[in-house]
């Protein structure tokens, strides 16, 4: 029995190894760690790029493929970043992303969704209270946030860890910020890497 047991431990030792040197490209590999460092920015797209890189944020997430392959993805993504001017905020969304090879290992992106966008205000706010005005200190304001974006980046499989940077720029567009201004758009310039 005993001989039988490492048998199959040898047995199944040799296959996980000669899995692990397959093709790493044929062989995705859901829910990879995806890491952001992000540059925000309360703009229009391509306007005034040079204000995003004073407002730093960090970003966290991953993805599953639909068909197997890393070519057509749901990506899941938690930001955070600052922002002096426009507030500090917290961002969750979704979007599916198309993902061809260009030439080689090299990479194109394009992705959109949606998600939820929690917007904290730079200063304290007051409102009206019997006639008073009174403090409601830095809270912020949620809303409905529609991102879309653009990525390139390089797949490196070389090593036994698949490891991929891209830099991605993302425009969104986000629904109720305040009744005079009910519609607010911004931008994320981030770079950041899918590990596996």
């Amino acid at each position: 029995m005993k001989n039988i047991f490492l048998c199959l431990v040898a047995i199944s030792c040799l296959y996980f190894r000669a899995n692990a040197q397959g093709d790493p490209i044929a062989k995705y590999q859901n829910f990879p760690i995806v890491f952001t460092i992000q540059f925000h920015s309360m703009n229009l797209p391509f306007r005034n790029i040079k204000s995003n890189f004073s407002n730093i944020g960090f970003g966290l997430g991953t993805e599953f493929s639909y068909n197997g392959r890393q070519n057509l993805t749901q990506q899941f993504t938690a930001l955070w970043y600052r922002n002096k001017a426009a507030g500090n905020g917290l961002m969750f969304y979704t979007q599916v992303a198309w993902r061809p090879e260009i030439a080689g290992d090299f990479f194109a992106e394009v992705k959109a969704g949606a998600g939820y966008l929690y917007s904290f205000r730079p200063v304290d706010s007051f409102r009206q209270i019997a006639g008073q005005w009174e403090s409601v200190g830095h809270r912020g304001q949620g809303m409905l946030a529609l991102p879309v974006g653009i990525s390139a980046g390089y797949n490196n499989f070389s090593s036994g860890t698949s490891y991929s940077p891209f830099i991605s720029y993302q425009f969104y567009l986000a629904s109720g910020y305040n009744s005079s201004i009910p519609i607010v758009p911004g931008s994320l310039i981030q770079m950041g890497a899918r590990m596996r």
